[in-house]
């Protein structure tokens, strides 16, 4: 046998080693593979959304668990995002344009006990708080009393929201904003009057926090758009856990100002590497009716396709969700028929009925859509006056 022929032999039994190898890898690669997948289908099958990332398919039934079967407020919420999430439907809504849109008082967080959390926290801070009361001005002590009146009578000035506002930037004037969070999340743990196994910054709807969980799982991007300083809902929201960043935290405004700054103006002065921001004392708006529809639009950019609210300064909001709009969308309002578990207004509670049928948007009944509000560690224990 010559060289070439003994060179050649050699080389064709390195090149069939190297395939029965890679035959191996391919083999094991394919086996895993195929463990993987059969794990998956036993499990929770992926979908690809338009972009190409996997993502896990959520069962809407599992996903609202605290949600009472029978009623049209949980079906309708899963027949939508069902349809809306589904490529090969008309209905489909690329990921980019899935907005949702919350109110927070009454729609994500309890309401009224006896009042608004920023409604008592002003309270507390005007007439209770020892190192403030004798700080106070006449005109926070008058907006506070107010509070303490239409908490008693159930009745207030129309002009009650703004001056609220007002008394609010005055009375925190100063802080720094890691003070002013310090001073909520203090308050945050005084307990609920009217319930036991609950402080004032934890009384968050449970059923509610699963339509959030059950949007988010399916690609849509949540908004809390509130009528409450947008610092205050920062810090109950953070304070909480509930996984929604500041930039999509968006309520009513108080000014901001430089430590070193003074009476000069934004545009005279320049932040320096001595200053931090601090709350200036001046309100600037009350994020509530058509307030709520420019402010989506200046700062989301994007039409919502769902609106969940509970109150007349929410009508804008699901209006504008509803109307117009590309893509479909649905409007929820909440409905606080609940006597037995929650600080309920029947009579609020039918205005709302009777808006939705009006108007098309879909009631949630708290006494009825809900097997559960706070959870069983919590308890009503007396009614309270509640505020329109």
């Amino acid at each position: 046998m010559g060289k070439k022929e003994t060179s050649d032999n050699g080389k064709w039994k390195g090149l069939a080693a190297a395939a029965f190898c890679l035959l191996i890898v391919v083999t094991v690669l394919y086996a895993m593979a195929a463990v993987r997948l059969y794990a998956d289908k036993n499990t929770v099958a992926p979908s690809v959304q338009p972009d190409g990332q996997e993502t896990l398919e959520i069962s809407g039934l599992e996903a609202l668990s605290m949600w009472n079967e029978g009623h049209g407020a949980r079906d309708a919420l899963i027949e939508y995002v069902e349809a809306v999430t589904d490529e090969s439907n008309p209905d489909f809504i690329p990921v980019d344009r899935r907005i949702a849109v919350f109110d927070f008082d009454g729609t994500l967080f309890c309401e009224t006990d006896p009042n608004y959390f920023d409604y008592t926290m002003l309270v507390y801070r005007v007439l209770e708080d020892p190192d403030y009361v004798d700080l106070a001005s006449d005109f926070e002590r008058e907006v506070a009393n107010d509070i303490v009146a239409l908490n008693e009578t159930g009745t207030a000035s129309a002009d009650l929201p703004v001056r609220h506002g007002m008394a609010v930037a005055s009375a925190f004037a100063g802080m720094t904003i890691e003070e002013f969070d310090d001073y909520i999340r203090v308050f945050s743990e005084q307990a609920m009057p009217s319930y036991t196994g609950m402080n004032r910054g934890y009384g968050f709807y449970l059923p509610m926090i699963q339509i959030i969980d059950y949007l988010e799982a399916n690609d849509f991007t949540v908004f809390i758009i509130s009528g409450t300083d947008r610092l205050i809902v920062r810090s109950v929201v953070e304070c909480y856990g509930l996984d929604i960043p500041n930039s999509r935290i968006i309520g009513s405004d108080e000014l901001i100002t430089a430590s070193g700054q003074g009476d000069e103006d934004g545009l005279d002065y320049r932040f320096t590497a001595d200053d931090t921001p601090i709350l200036g004392g001046e309100f600037l708006r009350k994020n509530l009716q058509e307030n709520k529809v420019e402010i989506i639009v200046r700062e989301i950019g994007l039409q919502p396709v769902l609106s969940f609210g509970n109150s007349s300064g929410d009508y804008s909001m699901a209006t504008y969700t509803v109307n117009n709009n590309p893509y479909r969308s649905l409007a929820f309002m909440l409905c606080c028929d609940d006597l037995v578990r929650e600080n309920g207004n029947l009579d609020k509670a039918d205005k709302m009925y009777a808006a939705c049928d009006e108007n098309g948007w879909i009631p949630v009944s708290m006494a009825d859509d809900w097997n559960t509000i706070y959870g069983p560690s919590v308890v009503y224990t007396g009614a309270t006056v509640t505020a329109d």
